[in-house]
């Protein structure tokens, strides 16, 4: 009962309704702005942490799919060949998830004008250049075991190693170089990233400092002309305390004195 009676008689005024809406103003403009920097953190780790951790691991992958064929090359029989090559399809299915992967989070252009969307094309592209000439090096290694003639096996083997060497090695450099510019892209992206959420932090400090002030004093302002207004609408109907000022009454007729009469 006492609350419902209290929320009938409120009412606020207009200088406490204004500083109202300035604090709730401050507090949801600094709400949106700490929501942006999580969300920024959420993004750096999950898309770019994680994601240069990934591209590492596609690093890594390729050197071993490169050392597969390596092994190939040296196997001395067609038992060991097939042992050796049976696990390629499967590292290449692995690396090209990952990048696929990477590809489908929020691919950014830096400030300095680096592009991921143009990087991971280039990844791409490198990969599929070199998986398409370990293909051939591996098809040729095949048709080695399965030729009968010695001289025409040495002859098979032969030119897989040339093709190898002069085709599958300067295909794996070009993987290896647009891996570490999508990684230098990654950095930059992450930075600048980095850079927008210290901005945003400084900016909401400002504000939060800066309107603190202002409410604090409009405060103290707007309480001063209140108490003010208040003390001049109450002073000409309050009567005065002092006697002095207090009017003297005036006698009635009849009590009014004769004045004495003077001898002739």
């Amino acid at each position: 009962m006492g609350l419902t009676t209290f929320v009938r008689s409120f009412r606020p005024s207009a200088p406490q309704v204004f500083i109202s809406l300035l604090i709730a103003g401050l507090g949801w403009l600094s709400g949106q702005a700490l929501s942006s920097i999580d969300q920024d953190l959420r993004i750096m780790y999950t898309e770019y942490t994680l994601g240069a951790t990934d591209l590492a691991h596609i690093s890594a992958d390729v050197m071993r799919y490169r050392n597969t064929i390596i092994r190939a090359l040296e196997a001395d029989s067609p038992k060991d060949f097939a042992r050796v090559t049976e696990s390629l399809p499967a590292q290449r299915a692995r690396i090209q998830h990952a990048v696929d992967r990477y590809a489908a989070a929020g691919l950014r252009v830096s400030r300095s004008g680096r592009s991921e969307p143009e990087d991971i094309e280039a990844v791409r592209r490198s990969l599929d250049q070199y998986f398409s000439v370990a293909s051939t090096t591996v098809q040729l290694l095949t048709q080695e075991w399965a030729s009968v003639s010695p001289t025409e096996r040495e002859a098979i083997r032969r030119k897989a190693e040339e093709h190898a060497s002069d085709n599958g090695g300067p295909k794996m450099i070009q993987v290896s170089l647009a891996l570490d510019r999508l990684l230098d892209t990654v950095a930059d992206v992450a930075k600048d990233m980095r850079d927008e959420g210290t901005k945003t932090i400084q900016r909401t400090s400002l504000l939060l400092v800066g309107g603190s002030f202002f409410i604090a004093f409009l405060n103290l302002f707007l309480t001063r002309q209140r108490g003010e207004s208040s003390r001049q609408s109450a002073g000409p109907d309050e009567p005065e305390s002092n006697p002095r000022h207090h009017p003297i009454p005036l006698p009635l007729s009849d009590d009014t004195p004769q004045p004495a009469l003077r001898p002739e």
